[in-house]
């Protein structure tokens, strides 16, 4: 009777408005996250603060209830992320959603060139977002533009990187941190540096660290939550 009363009283917390902080799997979309949300608290309204694309893992702000007001000014807050770039090649998708091409030698590169290369994408710039991305272009969604092979031209966005930079060199991989505005696309950050470094490069792993106070340290995995929830621990 306690355990059911308890589990009751939780449901209802989710209900009234929640703010889970979430390590989202690799190869999750970020609505599988919130489905499976929804379905463990039994609530209505679910909503996530801020998409990670399904091979980045890290922080998603997850909101319930009456919370849910609040996901666009988490949203509007700034990112932190650490990941890898792969130089020496691209892909359609400036990620490994899609095949590398288009290979070029990618280890003559010293540390001073690798660093100093990250300069043009520091501070307020204009960046074009993947063709490969959800923005919406006269009322569809640009990647199923692409899919189907029809010319998509994006607009220079303007976004601002506070920081870009190398962490750790083991060529053709290179560590990166990057602390940014929201709306800022870390795929297409990739694939600017390695353009500018003249032999290509995309975005072979990325998690998210940060959205403005909340941190992924903080975070819980999505198998922790099912069995706190079960336990009526949530």
């Amino acid at each position: 009777m306690e355990l059911s009363l308890r589990r009751m009283q939780q449901l209802n917390s989710f209900e009234e408005g929640r703010v889970l902080l979430v390590n989202k799997p690799l190869r999750w979309t970020s609505f599988d996250a919130v489905r499976k949300i929804r379905n463990l608290t039994r609530t209505k309204k679910v909503g996530h603060a801020g998409t990670l694309d399904p091979l980045a893992t890290g922080l998603l702000i997850v909101c319930t209830g009456k919370f849910t007001k609040k996901i666009n000014e988490y949203m509007a807050q700034e990112k932190e992320y650490t990941g890898t770039i792969t130089l020496g090649a691209i892909t359609p998708t400036y990620d490994l959603e899609s095949e590398p091409q288009d290979f070029k030698p990618a280890d003559r590169f010293t540390p001073e060139e690798l660093l100093k290369a990250t300069e043009p994408f520091t501070g307020a710039i204009l960046q074009v977002p993947p063709i490969h991305s959800a923005i919406k272009k006269e009322g569809k969604r640009v990647y199923e533009l692409a899919r189907r092979g029809e010319e998509v031209k994006l607009d220079p966005r303007p976004v601002t990187i506070s920081e870009f930079s190398i962490t750790k060199i083991e060529l053709p991989v290179v560590h990166f941190k990057v602390v940014c505005s929201t709306g800022t696309y870390i795929r297409s950050l990739a694939n600017d540096y390695g353009a500018q470094l003249g032999c290509g490069g995309y975005l072979s792993s990325l998690c998210r660290t940060r959205i403005g106070n909340f941190r992924l340290e903080d975070s819980i995995t999505i198998e922790q939550l099912e069995l706190e929830i079960k336990e009526g621990k949530q």
